[in-house]
């Protein structure tokens, strides 16, 4: 089952690690009255009634030096809440909120996941003055709480269900327990629905040769080679400006909807006419969902006889869609059913570079090389330093840089570095997130 992720946040010493063992329901985490003790982000299965989640515990959020080890904790912890889809955000009721817990508050505020304020050691109704105290922090209501006692766990249960996304069910392939989702999608008339007849061996999707018989997306449960799928037809896709027919933007409203629930995306393209202007703007939706990708040349049947036309195709997707490097192109016929499975194991594959996970140690010292070879510029005569790289995420791939000046390293390095990720772990086609933390020096004269 993947599970979704809640972090603990907050500065030390407010019972982070002992909210960590109340919600794993034994004493993982050591917990101490001194500040400090946690140091690594440590998980664990977490659960309140019928909300299970993967947790985080982290080290207590300081300001100090990056190249620091409070500096390093604080990295460790910022890349928790990145990889977080909720984050719990603790303060000390009784103590109230203090200078140091507002730069921390607006961190993650930043961070853009939803927040959950508990203002802990609020048992027995005690340090109530500081739990509201804390609408100051601009986190929304806080919850009083005792992770010492367990009072509180109902509204945070509450709160959770409401910020937390649905876990994944998985068999024993990895995948969804209602199969791996896939949405064919693509302008009108590409053969969405004939290529899905085909697959499934019935007519069970209309078609013919008018654009945009399909309306709404439509979910079927097939199988392929022992794998469960769940294909997803979705209405061709046009223009905004081309759309003037109100049921046709509730259509292509649901095809965007399928695309967003998808773990992989097929863009069907007509071989006859490919790379259309509204064709890439499709890859770029679906590159901007974060989704598994995979291009399928329909209609290849009508064009099989023009030499070398498919190298010439497969350059110009490198050419007109490089966010997507590698991405596999797969020449096909729905009508004639050839090609289909080739197209299967090429979402298969898609799917498993979306979820794949690289170990920081590899990407560190992938990070090492990548550096000495073309070092980061200077800005204004001091060379920006990327200091310690981390993955976050998958699905898809979700990288992390800390280090000086970050801000200001200019896109052209940003996409040296994405490259290189790509070709030094093997994640042809997938979106590649990077994101770039700044550690300030408290040191500094601003």
């Amino acid at each position: 089952m993947d599970l979704p992720t809640v972090a603990i946040v907050g500065r030390p010493n407010v019972g982070k690690s002992t909210l960590f063992n109340r919600l794993v329901g034994r004493k993982l985490a050591l917990v101490d009255d001194r500040p400090g003790v946690t140091r690594d982000r440590r998980e664990g299965e977490g659960f309140i009634g019928d909300v299970a989640f993967r947790v985080i515990d982290t080290a207590g959020l300081e300001e100090a030096d990056a190249d620091s080890l409070l500096g390093r904790m604080r990295a460790q912890t910022e890349a928790a809440i990145l990889e977080a889809d909720a984050v719990l955000f603790v303060i000390d009721a009784r103590a109230g909120v203090l200078p140091s817990d507002r730069p921390f508050a607006e961190l993650v505020r930043r961070a853009g996941c939803p927040v959950i304020l508990i203002a802990n050691k609020a048992e027995g109704g005690a340090g109530m003055a500081g739990a509201y105290d804390a609408f100051s922090l601009g986190l929304g209501d806080p919850i009083p709480f005792s992770a010492e006692h367990g009072e509180g766990l109902g509204s945070l249960q509450d709160a959770l269900r409401e910020v937390l996304p649905e876990p994944d069910e998985e068999d024993e392939d990895g995948e969804g327990g209602k199969g791996l989702r896939v949405a064919i999608v693509g302008r009108p008339n590409a053969g969405k629905s004939t290529l899905i007849n085909r697959m499934i061996g019935e007519d069970r999707l209309l078609v013919g040769p008018e654009a945009g018989i399909t309306r709404d997306s439509i979910s079927l449960d097939w199988e392929w080679r022992g794998r469960r799928i769940k294909l997803h037809d979705t209405a061709g896709m046009r223009r905004r400006a081309r759309i003037d027919d109100k049921l046709e933007k509730l259509a292509v409203s649901d095809g965007l909807r399928a695309v967003r629930f998808a773990e992989v995306v097929v863009v069907l393209l007509d071989a006859t006419i490919p790379f259309e202007k509204q064709d890439l703007t499709i890859v770029d939706l679906v590159e901007s969902e974060g989704r598994a990708l995979v291009i399928g040349l329909n209609k290849w049947d009508l064009v099989a006889d023009q030499p070398g036309l498919l190298k010439t195709l497969r350059e110009d997707c490198t050419r007109l869609l490089p966010q997507v490097r590698g991405v596999s192109v797969v020449p096909l016929s729905g009508l004639a059913g050839d090609g289909i499975d080739k197209l299967m194991q090429a979402v298969v594959d898609a799917s498993e570079v979306w979820s794949r996970r690289v170990s920081t140690a590899r990407i560190n010292a992938w990070l090492t090389d990548a550096t000495q070879r073309n070092p980061p510029p200077a800005v204004s005569g001091r060379r920006i330093k990327i200091r310690y790289a981390t993955q976050v995420k998958s699905r898809p791939p979700h990288f992390a840089l800390f280090g000086n000046q970050l801000d200001a390293l200019p896109k052209s390095y940003t996409r040296y570095l994405v490259n290189g990720l790509r070709e030094a772990f093997d994640l042809p086609g997938a979106p590649i997130r990077l994101s770039l933390r700044t550690t300030k020096n408290p040191f500094e004269k601003g």
